[in-house]
């Protein structure tokens, strides 16, 4: 798949994407690149790595988010996410938490741009896959003007194959991790005139976009949309998304087949050791809106956390969903 299609990715979102959120959502769709988590190189390199970076086939295409500033452990860690089967590379440069911070990565780095080209070049001669950068629009006092040029120039020039930008200021000082997702006001303008500058790169937008609608409004202005929280919480509407944004054929959500599916893959979680919950947690808004949601979501929450809770109670679950009415074409 040439990066270029890849019009559509659901964001790397910190305890929520992991594997069992990614199946989930390619169960839903199967254009869309799914992100992981962040991972630290140092965890990469020195950690368990089956628990780290283990994923499902089905997940593909599935990106590697890496967090890290040192280029040479970015790039041992990227050689060791490729081995593992990972699509693309990407590095943090847009998480503001004191615990990244701390580490010298994330959103802070877009104070030291040239640091950032050195480690995708680092990565880029690692690994023979896409090396991705998502970022801020700027931090702290920095202009958006000027910071988001500075660090762009230096990861085209560098050789990156795509720049995904969370079109907010990141605020280092004085707003949480969630009120840097909500409060630093969006700036969708200030990604589109990037692309203007930059006409023959990749370039996708993330930030507040709620809406397959709303998506193919960007995508006439970017080359991608990337979206977070919407997908997580209300994951049925990524079903729409591959006839939406890649021209497929409109289709019915097969809702038995997703059930059986679901079911069948939480048992070999839970015969390996797992629970029911791991899986379902990600699944609570899957009918956001539909006739039955309420009680789907009150067995999720109650039912399937306790200890030894089987699959059968995904079928339970399902079963309180009017599932004709809640039929869509997709």
């Amino acid at each position: 798949m040439e990066y270029q299609d890849h019009k559509l990715s659901i964001a790397p979102m910190m305890d929520w994407t992991d594997r069992h959120c990614r199946f989930l959502h390619r169960q839903l769709t199967r254009k869309a690149l799914l992100y992981t988590e962040m991972v630290v190189a140092d965890a990469v390199i020195h950690g368990a790595r089956e628990r780290l970076l283990g994923f499902s086939p089905e997940e593909h295409p599935v990106a590697l988010q890496l967090g890290g500033s040192d280029p040479q452990k970015l790039a041992e860690a990227a050689r060791i996410g490729e081995g593992f089967g990972y699509d693309e590379i990407n590095l943090n440069v847009g998480c503001p938490s004191d615990r990244v911070q701390s580490g010298t990565f994330g959103a802070c780095l877009m104070k030291t741009p040239e640091l950032v080209a050195e480690c995708v070049t680092a990565m880029k001669l690692a690994v023979k896959i896409p090396v991705t950068v998502k970022c801020r629009i700027g931090v702290d006092q920095q202009d958006p003007e000027v910071a988001l040029d500075a660090l762009a120039d230096r990861v085209f020039a560098a050789g990156v194959d795509a720049l995904w930008v969370h079109a907010r200021k990141a605020w280092l000082d004085g707003l949480s991790p969630k009120e840097n997702r909500d409060i630093p006001p969006l700036n969708y303008g200030r990604v589109y005139r990037l692309k203007e500058r930059n006409p023959s790169q990749f370039i996708g937008i993330n930030g507040g976009i709620q809406t397959l609608d709303e998506s193919m409004m960007h995508l006439g202005q970017v080359d991608g949309v990337m979206l977070g929280r919407a997908a997580y919480h209300t994951p049925g509407i990524l079903a729409g998304a591959d006839a939406a944004l890649y021209g497929e054929p409109a289709r019915e959500i097969d809702f038995e087949g997703l059930i059986d599916t679901m079911a069948a893959y939480a048992a070999r979680h839970i015969e390996q050791g797992g629970r029911l919950a791991h899986v379902t947690r990600h699944m609570v808004g899957l009918f956001h809106g539909q006739p039955g949601a309420r009680r789907f979501r009150q067995i999720l929450s109650t039912d399937a956390t306790r200890a030894g809770a089987g699959p059968e109670i995904l079928h339970k679950a399902f079963a309180a969903v009017e599932l004709e009415r809640a039929g869509q074409a997709a």
